[in-house]
């Protein structure tokens, strides 16, 4: 926080993605931090350079140091912190802080899932519409589905923008295909927790700690009955890898 809404150095990196001295700050201190506490545990982070041998480690730490960079260097508050404890491919903690609101989620596998100490899922009023953010072209193909939405805020980290679909403050959250595996691996397991999937359109539930660590177009909701059209639609939008 103490770089936030400040003048701070950024750099491009190869895939033209920006990355602040911040971003490396909180990497260093959490690589630090958490492998002195579990030595024995693998490591992966956004702003690391990616180690194979992580592949060889039964448990490993997931971590994206600030999810939402653009956001973060706009100013914007809703960036966030994404930790998650990954074993044999399937995330067994995670933990999701959004400094800026104050907000911590966190979950460990099959003991609830809570928000600021609080459990969640949040009751929420069922809305006529579903209320999802996404592309233009994503809700064109709403529209052709039959599917009827309301336009939702953006948000720009996905793990905090997953989030209000647990706290149901959104109704359905969706992410173009790209997506790696800290952006989402503390993030699946919360709403797992919440009775939420998220998924993977084309190949299903993700998993982790793979050599290949992105994943196709993603989607998570909280009526299921929508599932269909939503993935269709996704589909439709972003293909799949195998797609020729």
């Amino acid at each position: 926080m103490g770089y936030f809404r400040r003048d701070i150095k950024t750099w491009s990196k190869e895939n033209s993605s920006p990355v602040t001295e911040a971003d490396f700050l909180v990497d260093d201190y959490l690589k630090q931090t958490l492998l002195n506490a579990r030595p024995n545990y693998g490591w992966m982070s956004e702003e690391t350079i990616d180690d194979l041998v992580r592949m060889e480690k039964k448990r490993i730490f997931v971590i994206d140091p600030i999810d939402g960079t653009i956001g973060f260097i706009r100013g914007d508050d809703g960036w966030s912190i994404s930790l998650a404890i990954v074993e044999n491919g399937v995330t067994i903690a995670g933990v999701i802080y959004a400094p800026a609101r104050d907000e911590l989620y966190e979950a460990v596998a099959g003991k609830g899932a809570k928000l600021n100490s609080e459990p969640l899922p949040w009751s929420s009023k069922d809305n006529i519409k579903p209320i999802v953010p996404a592309a233009e072209a994503v809700y064109k193909q709403f529209e052709i589905e039959g599917l009827e939405f309301t336009r939702g805020p953006y948000l720009p980290s996905l793990a905090h923008r997953l989030m209000q679909v647990a706290t149901g403050k959104l109704d359905i959250c969706v992410a173009r295909r790209g997506a790696q595996d800290w952006d989402i691996a503390a993030a699946t397991l919360i709403l797992k927790e919440c009775d939420i999937i998220l998924e993977d359109v084309c190949v299903g539930v993700p998993k982790f700690n793979r050599e290949e660590t992105r994943h196709g177009a993603l989607a998570a909701m909280r009526d299921n009955s929508l599932r269909a059209p939503v993935h269709s639609a996704l589909k439709k939008v972003y293909g799949c890898s195998n797609d020729k």
